[in-house]
């Protein structure tokens, strides 16, 4: 079995669909905190919609164009981080992240996205990392920041959530400025 430390008994592993249970499970204990910024809880409601959204990502990684991972504290899934766009042949990915609220201000998602980051760049060769957060979500753009991702702007209106259009920072990091730093 795939499980990187995180530390503080906190540990990285692939999600697949044979954890739904465990996710779905996850989402209801974050549903509404998790929410207010993305659109996963609304995705995984029942078992079949959580296994569905699992299997898209197991897809995903078979033909190397995304990947989803878990964040375990303590052996309980309290969050994630993942890859929903990844092209090695473009050198690009995007990452993504979330928590339920229980797992919030001890760093896990720092430590989880740098674990993946580290991999995108120094294994796959990945040249661009970007990373799309809502103005709002000042714990996401926060995170960026501390990864050392620079704040290219703002995609204003871009996307529909329940109803509502949204802004999208962009925050990326470069392959040359992430080995720089030792990361």
């Amino acid at each position: 079995m795939f499980a990187h430390s995180l530390g503080d008994g906190a540990e990285l592993r692939l999600l697949e669909p044979w954890w739904a249970e465990e996710f779905l499970a996850h989402m209801d204990r974050g549903r509404e905190f998790i929410g207010e910024h993305m659109e996963l809880p609304d995705l995984a409601t029942d078992l079949d919609s959580a296994r569905g959204y699992l299997q898209g990502y197991a897809e995903k990684a078979a033909s190397d164009t995304g990947r989803l991972y878990g964040i375990w504290l303590d052996g309980t899934l309290v969050g994630g981080v993942s890859f929903p766009r990844f092209d090695a042949a473009a050198g690009t990915c995007e990452v993504g992240c979330w928590l339920e609220p229980a797992a919030t201000g001890r760093g896990l998602v720092g430590r989880a996205t740098r674990a993946i980051i580290d991999w995108a760049i120094n294994e796959r060769g990945i040249h661009r990392v970007q990373w799309l957060a809502s103005p709002k979500n000042t714990a996401s753009t926060k995170v960026a920041e501390r990864l050392g991702m620079t704040r290219e702007g703002v995609l204003r209106e871009t996307y529909l959530y329940r109803g509502v259009r949204h802004d999208a920072e962009v925050w990326s990091v470069l392959a040359r400025e992430w080995q720089a730093t030792g990361s």
